[in-house]
């Protein structure tokens, strides 16, 4: 029987990867869902006042998020942090927002939460203290608040498969075909940092979400030397495999997503997060009148949760049962066998 690729038997594979439509799919439902939402809180708090707000649209929402990814290089430069913990973070956020939208949770705090997280994942852990106090207008509550929340909503599925390790996997590969020039490494290391470059601006697109990473590195390296991608190519396949034609039209997709990938432009996220606050679910604004409603009523639920429990275990009589007591096979006091 042949044995699974390690890839994909992972929860990278199994729940983290998507075709481009399904993927604009999910995005449009989680933005429909929480206008919805949100309409119907304003509209409860006050009758037509939703008519007046202009709410998100899913491009809009990706284009802020897309700019807080921006964000984690920076922070990862200032901290050290290793490009491991770069790279899973960015993950993380792009995950995160698969299952929840900015009209819910702005990206920011998010984006700072999923970095803090990323650098215990990856055993590169840094003190709350240590980050937030070099991070302005940053609180410990604002990681530690929505840490459980960013956690949950990635299924607590934290491993996550890179494309810079597949491109050295692949660089390792290259200093070993047949031919290849003993001194390979150095003479051509300017070509795996310009590949290396490549994957990194990859992190701002789908491309992790749709393709693996071993498509993205070769595509990242292909876009860096043709010819080295080639020749690494046909060392795995052989010229008349019928995976190649394939295998051609995903690196040109891969490359026409890293080549469109670029920061958003920060007037037009600026634009995008004024709105945001207007049409923001209230319910999520700390202090506002639908948050403590909200939280009102989830205390009542919590309550009656525990009542309910309560008069369960008081009708349930001795949870040990007749096993403990003094009876047929129990413990007797009186019993010094």
């Amino acid at each position: 029987m042949a044995k699974t690729p390690l890839y994909e038997a992972s929860t990278q594979f199994k729940n983290w990867r998507y075709s481009p439509d399904s993927l604009a799919s999910v995005r449009a439902s989680l933005n429909s869902a929480a206008v919805a939402v949100i309409r119907n809180t304003f509209e409860s708090d006050e009758p037509g006042s939703s008519s007046a707000v202009s709410f998100l649209t899913p491009d809009e929402e990706l284009l802020l998020v897309r700019l807080y990814i921006s964000k984690i290089p920076q922070l990862c430069g200032f901290f050290h942090f290793p490009e491991e913990v770069e790279a899973t973070a960015v993950s993380y956020l792009k995950r995160f927002y698969l299952k929840n939208t900015v009209m819910d949770w702005h990206p920011k705090n998010v984006m700072l939460t999923a970095l803090f997280l990323a650098t215990k994942t990856t055993n590169n852990p840094i003190s709350l203290e240590a980050y937030t106090n070099n991070i302005p207008k940053t609180s410990p509550s604002d990681v530690l608040d929505l840490e459980f929340l960013v956690a949950q909503s990635l299924g607590f599925e934290f491993a996550v498969w890179h494309a810079h390790r597949a491109l050295w996997g692949i660089w390792l590969d290259l200093q070993s075909v047949p031919d290849a020039p003993r001194n390979r490494a150095t003479t051509h290391a300017d070509i795996y940092d310009a590949a290396l470059q490549h994957v990194r601006a990859s992190r701002l697109s789908d491309a992790e979400l749709v393709y693996t990473p071993s498509q993205i590195a070769l595509a990242s390296l292909s876009m860096a030397s043709p010819d080295l991608a080639s020749e690494w190519a046909a060392s795995k396949f052989p010229p008349d495999s019928p995976s190649v034609p394939g295998l051609q039209t995903t690196l040109a997709s891969i490359r026409a997503l890293i080549e469109s990938s670029v920061v958003p432009n920060v007037e037009a996220v600026r634009a995008v997060d004024l709105r945001l606050k207007l049409c923001k679910n209230p319910e999520k604004v700390v202090g506002s009148k639908a948050y403590l409603a909200k939280k009102a009523e989830d205390e009542r639920k919590a309550e009656e949760k525990r009542m309910k429990k309560a008069a369960e275990a008081t009708t349930e009589g001795d949870p040990f049962g007749d096993e403990l007591a003094g009876g047929p096979g129990g413990i007797d006091d009186d019993d010094d066998d």
